[in-house]
């Protein structure tokens, strides 16, 4: 008996529990391009003006396979352009002012996993205390909120199914639900930490919501890390962590660890071991104000067989190269 690729593709991404449940959230393999993505307090966090778009397919070959696409803007609001200060001599230097604490940052998004999309929004503010010096190097801890919002859809199209289903009868197929994601990170020119959560209400407001069936989002819980060694005058080494759970913990605990080089700052290269799942080549390179980065996960778990692994491509734009970039921001 042949089955519809659509329904066997349904039941294959159900017995993966544990993955199915991680990704409740979108999934992102270049989580150091992307931070402000998983945690909030990184928006403006170095400085520069930045629009980015993230695209990721996963699993690529396997029908109805994960997919992401985004695009976000980040900026550091400054109190001023420039100030104009006289002199003795009556005249007037225009000198910059330092940088302002609050970073803005936002994106839309459209996820799809299976039957189940999310498509919505994120709008993340930050505030950054300047620190005191570690090592002569300033530091900064901030602190984020993110108000966000979704719709949360059940496509059945194309899929077939028992119509007496009492999960797909008694939910309504489509609802948006409005959240909000807390973070905080401390950052030096050396290293960096991060702690992040996700949907603080627990999608306990829905909108579009007809039935009386108690039902919530799982809260994320996110902790990133890293450290940048020299090991010559052009070359860096940076070994980071970015370790997801949930509030099933025993069930979705994840962690990517990774060790990224670069060279000159312009040219990176990258391998991460994500537990339980892949091992993922990342490599890019600067050119002007143009950031390109690509990720290739190489899928360890049964599903290499169905599937030619997954592909996440970053493309950012970067502004604000003299006027916006201070002295106390340059080591970031």
């Amino acid at each position: 008996m042949r089955f519809p690729k659509s329904l066997f593709s349904l039941i294959f991404l159900s017995l993966l529990t544990g993955v199915s449940l991680a990704q409740q959230v979108p999934m992102y393999s270049q989580y150091i391009m992307n931070g402000f993505l998983i945690n909030p307090s990184f928006a403006g966090r170095d400085g520069y003006t930045t629009l980015t778009l993230t695209t990721r397919e996963q699993w690529v070959g396997l029908d109805h396979a994960p997919a992401t696409y985004a695009v976000s803007f980040q900026t550091r609001l400054l109190k001023n352009s420039y100030i104009s200060k006289a002199t003795s001599v009556r005249k007037k230097l225009i000198r910059p002012t330092k940088g302002g604490n609050v970073g803005l940052g936002g994106y839309i998004f459209s996820d799809q996993n299976g039957i189940m999309r999310r498509t919505g929004f994120q709008f993340m503010y930050a505030y950054h205390i300047p620190m005191k010096q570690i090592g002569g190097y300033p530091t900064d801890l901030a602190l984020g909120l993110a108000f966000t919002g979704y719709q949360f859809a059940i496509n059945t199209e194309h899929l077939i199914y028992d119509t007496s289903d009492p999960f797909l009868n008694n939910y309504d197929r489509s609802v948006f639900i409005p959240d909000f994601n807390f973070g905080a990170s401390f950052t030096t020119s050396k290293y960096y930490a991060g702690f992040a959560m996700t949907n603080i209400l627990r999608g306990s407001l829905m909108f579009a919501d007809t039935t009386a069936i108690n039902r919530n989002e799982l809260g994320h819980f996110f902790i990133t890390g890293g450290y940048k060694f020299e090991l010559a005058p052009d070359w860096i080494l940076e070994p980071s962590a970015f370790l997801k759970s949930s509030d099933m913990f025993s069930r979705t605990f994840q962690a990517d660890i990774t060790a990224r080089v670069y060279y000159r700052n312009d040219y990176w290269l990258g391998l991460s071991w994500r537990t339980n799942d892949a091992l993922i080549l990342m490599l890019g390179f600067k050119y002007d104000r143009f950031h390109f980065g690509y990720a290739v996960d190489f899928t360890l778990t049964d599903i290499r067989k169905q599937s030619f692994g997954s592909h996440e491509l970053t493309l950012a734009v970067k502004f604000g190269e003299s006027a916006r970039r201070y002295r106390w921001i340059n080591s970031f």
